[in-house]
């Protein structure tokens, strides 16, 4: 067509086929959109729009620490200098990466009515405010320049654009993307961070991973409004094959609340706390109330939205005749509270629309880093050279200080000077003018160290960029660590619980019998078959679990008396939690339905006996029972074995949990899982040998790294003959501990005493035997804390204060009893 118009400027017409000629035309056009608007990138993970908001915001300076902006001068700019459309499209594309129900890590922060998830409207953009947010800033436009990915001249050649931006992580699954183009559509949902880059990094690691294993380390999507997924055919077929349908479900909890005048009558009562994905709330409510009032909907009384700024909450009274299953059931058939996301994985690959796996999108964007590393090395080493290469001649010119002096005093201009300096003290022209321009001041005694200083890190940091670019496999080293460092930074736990088929049960929300075990103790293999028992007993959000050194757990109310004269060593409430999660010394994680743990006033049961059957057989210990509470999903999980390997996994593993159970360690035949702590970075943990020893490590990422589920760990220490784990704590640095040996001897302690090791270490002896036959038998922190309950292998209870001796740092007597079995 181009071809055509410029004949017509001549005065020539060329004679063609109608068809001919829209066929060219809507191709030329279609391209355009599927190029220019429509599709995102697979690099960067943009479309151009996009793209182009976060580069202009990087040039006005609009980074985390800096105050925010007018939304209307940063669409003024869009338009102005990259993207000639209209001012609205530029807006609604900003207002969407504030959105934190729209984007799972929003690239921009705002200040102001950024619209919410009940489809209200935005805010005009002369109101709002916004700036880079720290992940955009740092992930996406760190170090961006035209020596690091390549760009572009604007719509009327005044300004330079990107083409991509340098990326540090896979932005188009980490936030998704929704694009309508020509004759092609994309919808590809997001992902949680740290799933990602632990994917990257088993591919780095091995490119030839399964995808069976691939799709392990990333389960599913995450969307940021949270939900359930339901099966995983949809996932899987997105990730084999590009295009999949994903069922998703709200989240909805039963609760009995009081209703009427004088709130004496109950009801039972549906709480939806979270939506699917891009489903709006308002237009869900509104379609429950169209459904009653036409009769296409029964067992209703009353619905109302409960929401605020600190969460959703929406609330569905049921009637007293209404079978709460079936109300549910229709609730997910007939409304959006169940909605199939349709994925299509379609992405630019070298300017042409693709539609590509898990696989090939995360391949990508490795082979897009590698390259944008490369040029960032290449460009950091040429600059590292240039300036070593100057003061190398300022180091030279220091040396014959005198003599550089006569030539700038005897040479008739500046000219004459730099020929001199070249001649007489063999520089070039570049370390001549380094020399010319150099001022007085830095011939200063600590000045001039300071240039030998600088000198000194040039040439480190140049022979580390040249093993970089050179040695592929320190390369990928790099970048591993790269990727963990923006797991740690920015990576969160999984929102969106995915749920196995046949864990998918629309019966569940409803209390049922509950199955009672007569107690066992764990050193017991011979289990007593199950009697089943009706129980009245329901735990309410006040009840409080229980649990025995023995491994007895129950539930009771505040009012009940609890487990009497038997050490506690695990008392939480119950709040509104549906399971616990039990991890045992085989290294598998087991959900646990609260309902299915009896009331102290019927019977306490083995924690072993409410396992699945088959890990009833393998499991002798119960290492460590938790709710997944607020306070601990932003924690890792420090998992220690008996021969002493370690690893730090993420607490999101276990939103993939199923009654299969979840293996979080790989042990070898003669191991097993002894110690688990809830950690977090800059923690300390210390662990205790029987012979006195403490190995006191920091939970950092290059000293224990976080890995994934099917990994075996470090060695951190080996054991010596007769030698034993006894305890491990995680602590901080201005805590104190007490060590108890099994002869009831004790010692007071500080942790700054104890130096800080590192993988394969000693340790410090901090504890030394008065009797030979004596050992450690446990670590227990101290810090605010007024008694210690011990119980001893005679089955006595003491209690000692901590006053008596906390003055002390020698090894005291504390009791006098053999076989220490638990303190708390």
């Amino acid at each position: 067509m181009a071809q055509q118009l410029k004949f017509i400027k001549t005065g020539k017409i060329i004679s063609t086929s109608l068809h001919t000629e829209m066929r060219h035309s809507y191709l030329e056009y279609a391209m355009s959109v599927i190029v220019g608007r429509a599709l995102p990138d697979a690099r960067d993970g943009l479309k151009p729009v996009h793209r182009r908001i976060l580069y202009a915001m990087h040039e006005l300076g609009l980074t985390p620490e800096r105050p925010f902006r007018k939304c209307a001068r940063v669409v003024g700019d869009v338009l102005g200098k990259y993207h000639p459309h209209g001012d609205q499209a530029v807006y609604d594309a900003l207002v969407r990466m504030v959105q934190e129900f729209s984007s799972r890590y929003p690239l921009l922060s705002g200040h102001g009515n950024f619209g919410s998830i009940d489809n209200d409207p935005p805010a005009a953009m002369r109101y709002t405010e916004t700036r880079l947010s720290s992940i955009a800033s740092y992930g996406m436009l760190g170090k961006i320049s035209e020596n690091i990915v390549d760009f572009n001249n604007n719509f009327d050649n005044s300004q330079q654009e990107p083409i991509v931006l340098p990326s540090k992580f896979p932005n188009l699954l980490v936030n998704g993307c929704t694009g309508i183009a020509v004759g092609m559509a994309t919808n590809i949902p997001p992902h949680n961070l740290g799933e990602l880059v632990d994917g990257l990094i088993a591919l780095i690691e091995k490119p030839e991973l399964s995808n069976e294993k691939l799709w392990e380390i990333i389960p599913g999507p995450d969307f940021p409004t949270g939900g359930e997924i339901i099966q995983t055919e949809g996932i899987r077929d997105a990730y084999r094959d590009g295009k999949g349908i994903i069922k998703v479900r709200g989240v909805v909890n039963i609760e009995k609340i009081n209703v009427g005048k004088k709130r004496r009558q109950e009801r039972t009562a549906l709480i939806i706390t979270e939506l699917p994905y891009q489903v709006n709330k308002s237009a869900w409510i509104e379609k429950i109330a169209d459904l009653v009032n036409c009769g296409r909907l029964e067992g209703l009384a009353d619905i109302r939205d409960e929401s605020d700024r600190t969460g959703m909450r929406v609330v569905i009274e049921l009637k007293r005749d209404a079978v709460t299953k079936l109300v549910l059931k229709e609730l997910y058939r007939k409304t959006a509270l169940e909605h199939n996301f349709g994925a299509i994985m379609l992405a630019l690959v070298n300017n042409q629309p693709r539609k590509l796996s898990l696989r090939e999108l995360l391949e990508e964007f490795l082979k897009f880093r590698e390259n944008t590393l490369t040029r960032q090395y290449g460009n950091e080493l040429k600059n590292c050279q240039d300036q070593s290469h100057i003061l190398e001649g300022l180091l030279v010119a220091l040396k014959n200080l005198d003599k550089v002096i006569n030539i700038l005093c005897d040479s008739g201009d500046s000219t004459i000077a730099k020929e001199r300096l070249q001649k007489e003290l063999n520089l070039n022209e570049k370390q001549a003018d380094g020399v010319l321009v150099m001022p007085m001041r830095r011939l200063t005694g600590l000045e001039r160290k300071k240039i030998e200083t600088e000198y000194k890190e040039l040439q480190a940091r140049i022979n580390q960029l040249e093993v970089l670019l050179k040695n592929r496999k320190e390369f990928l080293k790099e970048l591993k660590k790269e990727l963990r460092s923006l797991k740690n930074k920015y990576g969160d736990i999984r929102r969106t619980k995915i749920i196995q088929k046949d864990a998918i049960q629309t019966n569940s929300y409803e209390p049922q019998t509950i199955d009672i075990q007569k107690q066992s103790v764990l050193q017991n293999k011979k289990r007593i078959p199950r009697e089943s028992k009706q129980s009245n007993f329901v735990p309410s959000k006040d009840s409080i679990l229980e649990m025995t050194y023995q491994g007895k757990i129950a539930w009771r109310m505040p009012e009940d008396n609890g487990f009497n004269n038997n050490l506690l060593i695990y008392s939480e409430p119950i709040e509104e939690r549906e399971q616990i999660i039990a991890i045992t010394d085989t290294g598998k994680a087991y959900p646990i339905k609260v309902l299915d743990i009896p009331h102290i006033n019927i019977q306490s049961i083995s924690l072993i006996d409410l396992l699945p059957k088959n890990a009833q057989k393998d499991t002798k210990n119960i290492v460590s029972i938790f709710f997944l509470a607020k306070n601990i999903k932003n924690q890792n999980l420090f998992l220690l074995t008996n021969q002493g390997k370690i690893k730090r996994i993420q607490i999101s593993e276990l939103n993939v949990l199923t009654n299969r159970g979840l293996s979080l360690m790989k042990l070898k035949n003669d191991d097993y899982l002894k110690y688990i702590s809830f950690v977090k970075e800059e923690d300390e943990i210390i662990i205790a040998i029987s012979s006195g020893r403490l190995l006191r490590f920091q939970v950092k990422d290059h000293e224990i790294p976080i890995m994934n589920r099917n990994t075996q760990g470090d060695q951190a220490f080996r054991l010596r003959r007769k030698e034993e784990i006894v305890g491990c704590i995680n602590l901080n640095k201005n805590q104190k501990i007490l060590l108890v040996s099994k002869l009831g001897y004790g010692k007071y302690l500080d942790i700054l005493d104890l130096r800080i090791t590192k993988l394969g270490d000693i340790g410090t002896q901090a504890l030394k035997f008065i009797h030979q036959s004596d050992s450690l038998s446990g670590i227990k922190i101290v810090s605010n804390v007024k008694n210690i309950n011990i119980l001893t292998n005679q089955n006595r209870a003491l209690t000692l204060e901590i006053k008596e001796f906390q003055n002390n740092k020698q090894t005291v007597e504390l009791f006098d009893e053999e076989g220490i079995i638990h303190i708390n």
